[in-house]
């Protein structure tokens, strides 16, 4: 049993990561219902949820059937961190994890996100800002360093323990790296075999398969693994990673019925969110994901694109299911 804070979790838990326009609401629905362990909202600007802006207090929407779920901060003034940890705490969520990896530009100029990794001291500061300003368990996500030249996750991850924070989850990229090359595990590894360190330990970086994840369990010695990409269009990651550590065997790929309904699902419940009309318009990013690699797809995808009501797109699915239907048995 893994525990953060009073939250308990399954030996080795499977974490959903928190990423920008996917991990809502639906999505997160959807990778529960096929096995998530703890999952994250979008990260969210400590500075809009102050401003108050509409775009961020959505963000903020967490339901009972999703939990244990963490609300993520990012942010670079201490003020404004703990005044949006006490915001968060009133939607009740099972803890607030603070971004301290996101590599993208505009965070990073504001001096946030993977940005505080040049500055450990502050780091330090924003981590007791937060943790101060809420009873609720605090958990850190960040990366390995700056740059190559520059990892200093050993000292991050003792201060930020020191600090009061109950988990760490650690991106095993530098910052100049962003998502490319190759996750070095090895960082991970380290860190969770420092006799100072006491908080559970949870890897992050490359998890596309079943094998993969039981490789890196056994390898790295870490306390679970959060999966971010790997389950984009492909929820079914979880229940595949737990079937095969549980039994060694590979469980079968979903089918196009699978990944129809899964479609249909997150579908109808992005509109339940969003209204009909936007639910459906931002569900045109997942159709290639859902069905990649999959023979034939792109007419149906052009039919997906057009569909603004449920009723269209429960016509598509259908033209969808007998096409694929005979093309098996042709």
């Amino acid at each position: 049993m893994i525990k953060i804070g009073n939250i308990q979790l399954p030996d080795f838990p499977l974490l959903l990561a928190p990423m920008e326009d996917v991990s809502d609401p639906p999505f997160r629905r959807l990778c529960k219902l096929h096995g998530a362990d703890l999952m994250y909202s979008e990260f969210i600007s400590s500075e809009g949820l102050i401003r108050d802006a509409i775009k961020s207090r959505k963000k903020l929407d967490i339901f009972d059937y999703e939990r244990p779920v963490g609300i993520q901060i990012f942010g670079g003034d201490e003020e404004a961190m703990s005044l949006s940890a006490k915001i968060v705490e009133t939607v009740e969520p099972d803890l607030v994890d603070i971004n301290f990896g996101c590599p993208v530009k505009k965070v990073v100029a504001k001096g946030a996100g993977a940005g505080v990794l040049k500055d450990i001291d502050l780091m330090v500061r924003l981590t007791k800002a937060v943790v101060s300003s809420t009873h609720l368990p605090v958990t850190v996500k960040t990366r390995l360093g700056w740059d190559s030249s520059s990892i200093n996750i050993d000292e991050v991850a003792e201060r930020l323990q020191e600090a009061g924070i109950k988990a760490l989850t650690i991106h095993a990229r530098t910052r100049s790296q962003m998502y490319k090359g190759e996750a070095d595990w090895e960082h991970i590894s380290r860190i969770k075999n420092n006799p100072n360190i006491e908080i559970p330990i949870f890897g992050n970086g490359d998890i596309d398969s079943p094998e993969k994840a039981l490789e890196y369990r056994s390898k790295y010695d870490c306390d679970g693994i959060m999966i971010g990409r790997g389950a984009i269009g492909y929820p079914w990651l979880f229940k595949e990673i737990k079937h095969y550590f549980q039994t060694g065997e590979l469980l079968p790929e979903p089918t196009i019925e699978d990944r129809l309904i899964a479609v249909r699902q997150h579908a109808e419940w992005s509109t339940e969110w969003k209204g009909e009309r936007l639910g459906l318009i931002e569900m045109r990013q997942h159709y290639s994901n859902y069905f990649r690699g999959v023979p034939h797809f792109k007419d149906f995808r052009k039919k997906f694109l057009q569909v603004f009501t449920l009723e269209e797109m429960d016509a598509v699915i259908s033209e969808a299911k007998d096409f694929y239907l005979n093309f098996e048995h042709s």
